[in-house]
């Protein structure tokens, strides 16, 4: 039995060392390049064309103005879990499934069967855009469903790995993952929870992936046993994936968040050695992000494996903000909106500084719904030179959403990703509330996106009335 713990001087770090390029003490405005405070973005990226809808269908068009329409209510999105679930019990299953299944099931999901799924990523290919597969699989705490559910859990996770590699839907394959589909939360928790006075040996734990029976200081026995477990089902899917499948770790809520980086960091440092294949996702609305992007780059480069970062502004914020409020801590997440925009543009700078250096130890997916951030970070890979189409850069949105954004960039040349949820009703639903939930501010602010629905909407019927002349 080998002990993994080791004492430590950060709280959450995975290294006490930081990038020394990046002084944290200094103003993020001093710290900008000029060129990324005052974007001359290129004049393509307007957003403001409804033809980026064009591919869409009479009825798809029809479907997500009613959707958005009704995203448009706070009180329908902050109650819609319950509003389904009443629902439900009034119609019954069937009847819930009929009128759910076509609308708001089909606006944000691919499908169920490989067939319906194969033919949603044939539409999303000749749009331009490429699939980043979502098993929608996670757990919160108070929800764990115990060993043989975490086994079924990576077999789909597996699957999704096959699918994604197999049918040739993307040249660059990627999939999400979610630990808590493997792992459970309340040990994430209590791992974080220990992380505060010690810190783990990445060595040891890769060797616990492997099989190697180590003893976690700390935890029970039988806690010990499922997180041994936990890291060979995640190895199994590093196995399956690297060389064929890009692996996006999300990030969760922060009482679990350094847990699950420093698994994510162990699954680098064992799959990474010659590309980026497994991610990690940094969440810029929190005041720690930029420290912890810069121990992430540090730590990847004492450890000598590649970089992949999925870059959000973040979706847990109220929950955040009450769960610190209850426990007397610090509110984790930044007072504005534009101290998150500073943030996330900070970020940014810093990977596509590294990425023009190093484009084959350094990746990115721009992961946002904001027009200002894509923009900043197309002018910057003009100016640093990157490819538009190259592996190091690329974007994402979700699926269903913000594809005035998507299209434009698509069609012109850019590589763009979709999350792409699938799975029955039953199975998504509960996944599309949450989603719902936590991006409610996306959901009711998507005004320009109707307005160039409209539009095109508009366009058509002009064409029919004028052809039927």
């Amino acid at each position: 039995m080998h002990s993994l713990l080791r004492p430590a001087a950060a709280l959450s770090r995975l290294t006490s060392v930081r990038l020394k390029s990046v002084d944290s003490s200094q103003p993020l405005t001093a710290k900008r390049d000029r060129n990324l405070c005052d974007p001359s973005a290129p004049d393509f990226l307007t957003f403001e064309d409804p033809q980026a809808f064009k591919a869409k269908s009479f009825w798809e068009l029809i479907r997500a103005l009613g959707v958005f329409r009704l995203c448009s209510f706070p009180s329908l999105v902050n109650n819609c879990g319950k509003l389904m679930s009443i629902t439900r019990k009034l119609v019954g299953k069937r009847c819930f499934c009929m009128v759910v299944r076509p609308s708001v099931y089909a606006q944000f999901v691919a499908g169920e069967t490989e067939g319906e799924i194969a033919d949603s990523m044939q539409k999303m290919s000749a749009l331009g855009l490429h699939p980043m597969l979502a098993v929608p699989i996670e757990e919160d705490l108070g929800e764990s469903t115990g060993e043989r559910r975490y086994d079924e859990n990576l077999a789909a996770m597996l699957e999704c790995v096959h699918m994604s590699h197999s049918k040739g839907w993307s040249k660059n394959p990627m999939m999400q993952l979610k630990i808590t589909a493997l792992v459970s939360p309340e040990l994430c928790a209590k791992l974080t929870s220990l992380l505060k006075t010690e810190q783990y040996d990445l060595n040891l734990l890769v060797r616990a992936m492997e099989g190697e029976k180590v003893q976690f200081p700390g935890l029970t026995e039988s806690e010990n046993t499922h997180l041994l477990l936990g890291l060979q089902r995640l190895y199994k899917i590093g196995e399956a994936s690297v060389n064929k499948v890009r692996v996006l770790v999300d990030a969760e809520y922060t009482y679990m968040n350094p847990a699950l980086s420093l698994i994510t960091t162990a699954l680098m440092k064992k799959f990474n050695q010659q590309s980026a294949w497994i991610w990690n996702t940094y969440q810029c609305y929190l005041k720690e992000s930029r420290n912890l992007l810069s121990d992430a780059i540090q730590t990847s480069a004492d450890q000598s494996f590649c970089l992949g970062v999925k870059l959000v502004r973040g979706a847990y914020m109220d929950k955040e903000r009450q769960l610190a409020e209850k426990q007397g801590r610090t509110d984790p997440i930044h007072e504005s909106w534009e101290r998150t925009n500073d943030s996330y543009n900070g970020c940014l700078e810093i990977m596509l500084k590294l990425i023009s250096e190093d484009p084959e130890r350094y990746m990115i997916i721009v992961a946002t719904h904001n027009e200002e951030s894509v923009r900043r970070a197309v002018t910057r890979m003009e100016e640093l030179g990157l490819d538009r189409d190259g592996s190091s850069v690329c974007f994402g949105q979700l699926l269903g959403m913000c594809d005035h954004v998507s299209l434009t960039l698509a069609q012109q040349g850019f590589s763009v990703y979709k999350s792409v949820p699938y799975g029955s009703v039953d199975d998504t639903l509960p996944y599309l509330v949450r989603r719902a939930q936590e991006n409610r501010t996306v959901l009711q602010g998507i005004r320009k996106e109707r307005d160039l629905l409209r539009l095109e909407l508009r366009r058509r019927l002009t064409e029919i009335i004028t052809a039927a002349r």
